[in-house]
């Protein structure tokens, strides 16, 4: 099985030689023609994923809550520029939204929303879930052209779909991870010339089988600065939130999924979403390094739980049908449960902040 992407990139290799995993990625999610995100409607029962937005309203509150609290923090003040990179289908910004101008008036009344979204389709479907905020909403094609002033930037699985270089340990050293073509023709992954500097790994080579493999995103290192660069001109909080693990580490996080279920990366490209794990302490020390301070880090589950999940979801329950307070808890479950393969654990939450201030339910970095 063969798909139209597929077939471009093998004619590109047999042209010009093997391709990075990261040109792979790129390709794969943003090829004019094929790319996924081009041609497809990736989120939701009938898309290929569900993101933790669409499995329950609570989350996007509790998002929500946490930005209230952070603007209280920053000393309340007005013209706020609410961002959102990559906001899917605008429902965790319609659940913000909603929340913010119930519990922050103030706020709500003099604040801006920027939905940074390059895709014009999902452009159409943000609209409709954001109508009924007319004006107060605008879009721009890159985060560069938000407006200037006091931000608040949420971004809820950007990273892990910005493309990652991959190294692997070869005889001779690490070795950049490619993709050529077998003795078929068909698609495969080997080791080009490209080298790595040894200073990037987190602990010397010797002890590493060979064929280990280390990732490395510089691209996502340059969007992590881009938000920090704003901070540090305007003031304000970034929130982001994403598959991944908290410290840096060896192994393959490249993963694809078609269909709700895990595909071969290299199977059927422009046809399955393709992601990878973030690194976050890699996020950290880019915005260490920005001279930008690192509220912390934390698993969804506890950021969730400090921020008062259980308790709301207690009140949108109360005096519900029994069935319905099933479908709350379920949910609660799934987005804040610990455990195998619960988003509880699965996903981590960080923040950064300009000026420094303690930001709940992350602990004060000593």
């Amino acid at each position: 099985m063969t798909t139209a992407l597929g077939e471009k990139i093998k004619a590109i290799i047999q042209a010009n030689g093997p391709i990075s995993v990261t040109d792979y990625f790129s390709l794969c999610l943003a090829d004019p023609e094929h790319g996924y995100y081009r041609t497809r409607e990736p989120f939701g029962r009938s898309g290929d994923f569900v993101t933790a937005p669409e499995v329950s309203q609570i989350f996007g509150e509790m998002i929500g809550v946490f930005f209230v609290h952070a603007w209280q923090r920053h000393g309340t003040p007005a013209g706020v520029r609410l961002v959102e990179i990559g906001p899917g289908r605008g429902t965790m910004m319609a659940d913000m939204l909603r929340v913010i101008a119930r519990i922050a008036p103030p706020l709500f009344d003099t604040m801006t929303v920027h939905l940074v979204e390059t895709s014009e389709r999902l452009r159409d479907v943000q609209n409709q879930a954001l109508e009924d905020y007319g004006d107060k909403i605008a879009w721009h094609n890159g985060f560069d052209d938000v407006p200037s002033g006091f931000t608040l930037i949420a971004a809820n699985e950007l990273f892990d779909a910005i493309p990652i270089r991959q190294f692997v340990r070869t005889q001779t050293g690490f070795r950049e991870r490619m993709v050529g073509l077998d003795a078929n023709g068909e698609l495969t992954f080997a080791a080009g010339v490209a080298g790595l500097d040894p200073a990037l790994l987190p602990e010397p080579v010797q002890n590493l089988p060979l064929g280990t493999l280390f990732e490395i995103s510089p691209a996502r290192q340059a969007v992590m600065m881009a938000i920090c660069d704003r901070l540090r001109a305007f003031g304000g909080t970034a929130l982001a939130i994403d598959y991944g693990h908290l410290v840096t580490g060896f192994g393959d996080t490249l993963q694809a999924v078609r269909m709700h279920e895990f595909d071969p990366p290299l199977a059927h490209p422009g046809e399955a979403d393709l992601t990878s794990h973030v690194d976050f302490q890699q996020l950290a020390e880019t915005a260490l390094s920005a001279g930008i301070h690192l509220n912390g880090a934390l698993h969804q589950g506890d950021f969730l739980t400090g921020l008062g999940i259980l308790e709301r979801a207690a009140a949108l329950g109360r005096d519900r049908e029994p069935q319905t307070q099933q479908v709350i808890q379920t949910a609660v479950d799934r987005l804040a449960g610990a455990g195998e393969g619960r988003m509880g654990e699965l996903f981590k939450v960080m923040a950064v902040s300009h000026p420094p201030i303690d930001l709940m339910p992350f602990r004060p970095v000593d």
